[in-house]
């Protein structure tokens, strides 16, 4: 299948996040023709009911090329113009895996062994499949990971920091608040205190920056709420230890705040003769917890059209990771 007729066929397979299984199976499908051509090998990897990643060997596996099977949500079909591929996961990610299935079987065509793909689910929420693979106790020695980053290799990429904050409170009638306890009114002290803390600033990364994504609370306007409720996440530039206790600094004697998910920065190495950047976004990499091998990170598109209406991947970068991601199984396989 063309390169980009097969980014076409995997936009238009809904995998919004828990939701995973038909785009699981058709790359499945894919990756065993491979198999069969090319004596390997291609398994599901079962990480929970009716959600699988694929795993594809063709030898004892030294280069992996990896990304996710899901994406965000609304779905949006696809369509193209002379320059773009549109639709949801065009650039995040089904134009990357599109790009690692051309150039595995480009790479293969031409003898290469010690190659293995793998495909996860849940890194848009939790990395679910990036953590089930790192305890399996199998990898290899690289990992080179998709996200788009323009066709860059990122010397780094930030880490992510989430945290559910909840502020609890007594009901009572509105007219009368002297006789409850306003949750609202705790929890935005609590955001207030969470907004003013310093965050780290690193050299090469930047600044940690938080974001609070969603505020829920209350039952009725002229009800004291006894609950409220915000998420939040921070981009974090080292390993989160001085920003984990600032939060609960903050919240203390206002909120709970109940750490959900904590990826540390993490830097990255260089190919010689690629060019390279910084990333502000969390992937899958820290899941993996090193499991898969040293990582480099690369993908066709940018982040900044990710996860919106207008997202879109640029066709002459879709076909210069191909040559790209061949590039470095070629040069790593032989390191």
């Amino acid at each position: 299948m063309h390169l980009f007729e097969l980014t076409r066929t995997l936009i238009d397979i809904e995998s919004i996040t828990d939701n995973e299984l038909a785009v699981g199976h058709f790359v499945h499908n894919y990756l065993a023709d491979l198999a069969g051509r090319f004596d390997g090998t291609v398994e599901r990897i079962e990480v929970e009911p009716n959600r699988f990643n694929v795993l594809a060997c063709f030898g004892a596996p030294v280069v992996t090329l990896s990304t996710h099977l899901d994406t965000v949500p609304p779905f949006i079909a696809s369509r193209e113009d002379e320059e773009f591929i549109w639709g949801r996961g065009a650039c995040d990610v089904k134009g990357i895996i599109a790009a690692m299935l051309h150039a595995a079987e480009r790479v293969l065509s031409e003898g290469a062994r010690g190659l293995a793909l793998l495909f996860v689910v849940g890194e848009e929420r939790n990395s679910a499949g990036a953590y089930h693979m790192s305890r399996l106790g199998r990898g290899s020695k690289y990992l080179i990971n998709g996200e788009p980053t323009e066709c860059k290799l990122a010397l780094g990429s930030k880490g992510a920091l989430r945290y559910e904050v909840t502020a609890r409170g007594r009901m009572a009638h509105s007219a009368y608040p002297e006789l409850g306890e306003p949750a609202i009114d705790k929890l935005l002290d609590a955001l207030a205190a969470l907004r003013a803390i310093k965050l780290p600033v690193d050299a090469v990364l930047g600044a940690s920056t938080m974001n609070i994504g969603t505020i829920q609370g209350g039952r009725a306007p002229n009800v004291i709420a006894d609950y409220a409720r915000a998420e939040i996440l921070i981009r974090l530039v080292d390993d989160g230890v001085s920003t984990k206790a600032a939060v609960q600094a903050a919240c203390e004697g206002l909120a709970e705040a109940v750490e959900v998910l904590c990826l540390p920065a993490i830097r990255m190495e260089a190919v010689e003769g690629i060019e390279t950047t910084v990333v502000s976004y969390t992937t899958d990499i820290p899941a993996f917890g090193g499991a898969w091998g040293r990582p480099l990170l690369l993908g066709p598109g940018t982040i900044h059209v990710a996860h919106t209406s207008e997202e879109r991947v640029p066709k002459r970068e879709l076909e210069a990771a191909v040559d790209l991601y061949a590039h470095m199984v070629r040069r790593l396989l032989t390191a």
